[in-house]
């Protein structure tokens, strides 16, 4: 089975970046010369013995540091387990948190510390500076040129960066060096982005077999489920995520995708109950943002525009400990009728960075206002790659369509629908309703 990504190929969307963190901590004194330290775990999204342990290793490092604060490692190990309590708590307040601690670190060796080069490339992609990560991630492995975790620092940048030679290059380096969970999991988002799923689910498959813990488990469980259900099949990504609820039963992900499977067979009310959970215990904009889809699929729009407004207060706080995102922020804008925020927003990260989320976003912010010559541009820069994206595809074929190239619009808009028929509760009608119009006209 080959697991190794061929070039050309490119690595991993925001899904992923997680998964590089949540090694960080653990790994830290493995690429040390210095003394050791205690370690903090890997930590699943809402698993609670886990987050107390991440929470215990912080306390410790917190403890060790006022004896004895005169210790780099430590610094670097602390600065990368704020990240990952971050991550696992939805709470961007960690944020500045690591960085003063990773900053400390550089500072009292300011010379071939890897460690803390890593967890700024860590925190660096958290807050989606991809630039600034990349920078990092080239410095540390200047330092450790064999540290697999370099690699995936550097990969996910440069994935987000839209840097396709790069990223395939880092991801295999990671391979060569530590072909576990993170490399193989990297390998698989790289296949997928290919349109060659089923090399994608082999690479999953694979990164389950090294898993070693409840957490690594339900992280790759999660990801097979997101492939089966990207591919419209349901009763196999529900059998994935209720494969990965066995190992970590409070996983708030796979609570996300038994809920989209709800939502796809027509359970509308199961599914906001269950999206009225993941919000409550991780508030990560992603989670609100498809809930308060499914409420204006309900018909409630009142409450809709209440997650909305929690959205926005909590896209500012994100804001505040130094995120950007302005890919979510146009996504939002869209979903709100916001024509001219969603262009905003979309050209902005534009700026930043130039793969094919932003270039999917871009082209639908385009063709909202009226510019479909231009959004057909950025459309095909979406699809360059071949990944079987339903959304991008039903973008590309409204596009189409508002150029009067019928033909081609229906071609996009079937093969949207014959990729996965339950790609949005909210934009799957809308992609059949524009397909059956055009096919009426003909």
């Amino acid at each position: 089975m080959p697991v190794r990504p061929r070039r050309p190929r490119r690595v991993l969307a925001a899904v992923v970046l997680a998964a590089g963190v949540a090694v960080l901590a653990a790994t830290l004194s493995g690429v040390w010369s210095g003394p050791s330290a205690e370690q903090a775990p890997p930590i699943p999204a809402a698993a609670p013995k886990l987050a107390d342990s991440l929470t215990h290793s912080i306390t410790v490092a917190q403890d060790k540091l006022r004896r004895t604060p005169q210790d780099p490692l430590t610094w670097a190990q602390l600065g990368s387990a704020y990240v990952e309590q971050s991550r696992i708590t939805a709470d961007p307040a960690y944020y500045p948190k690591a960085q003063g601690a990773l900053e400390k670190s550089l500072q009292q060796q300011p010379e071939g510390n890897g460690p803390a080069l890593i967890g700024m490339g860590a925190l660096a992609n958290a807050r989606h500076d991809f630039a600034a990560a990349k920078g990092w991630a080239e410095r540390a492995r200047a330092v450790l040129p064999d540290t697999a975790e370099v690699y995936g620092v550097l990969a996910d940048a440069q994935t987000q960066l839209g840097d396709a030679g790069a990223a395939t290059d880092a991801v295999q380096q990671m391979l060569d060096r530590k072909p576990g969970v993170s490399a193989f999991t990297r390998a698989s988002y790289d296949f997928e982005l290919h349109g060659r799923v089923d090399e994608a689910k082999q690479a999953l498959e694979r990164a389950v077999g090294d898993a070693t813990g409840p957490s690594d488990v339900a992280f790759c469980r999660y990801y097979l489920g997101e492939l089966a259900f990207n591919s419209g099949k349901l009763d196999e990504a529900a059998a994935e995520y209720d494969n990965g609820l066995a190992a970590d039963p409070q996983n708030v992900s796979l609570l996300q995708g038994k809920a989209k499977i709800a939502a796809a067979r027509g359970k509308l009310a199961d599914a906001i109950t269950g999206y009225q959970e993941i919000v409550t215990r991780v508030p990560l904009p992603q989670y609100l943002q498809e809930y308060a889809e499914l409420l204006l699929v309900a018909g409630r729009q009142a409450e809709a525009q209440q997650q909305f407004a929690v959205l926005d207060g909590q896209q500012r706080l994100f804001a505040a400990a130094g995120v950007t995102d302005d890919l979510t922020a146009s996504a939002i804008a869209a979903d709100r009728g916001d024509k001219a925020g969603a262009l905003s927003h979309a050209q902005a990260e534009w700026g930043r960075r130039q793969n094919v989320l932003v270039a999917d976003a871009l082209a639908w912010a385009l063709h909202l206002n009226g510019r479909d010559a231009e959004a057909l541009t950025y459309a095909d820069r979406a699809a360059a790659l071949g990944w079987h994206n339903a959304g991008f595809a039903y973008h590309r074929g409204v596009i189409l369509a508002g150029l009067g190239r019928k033909a081609e619009a229906v071609t996009s808009l079937t093969g949207a629908l014959q990729t996965n028929p339950y790609f949005s509760p909210l934009h799957t009608p809308e992609a059949q309703r524009a397909l059956d119009e055009l096919k009426a006209a003909r």
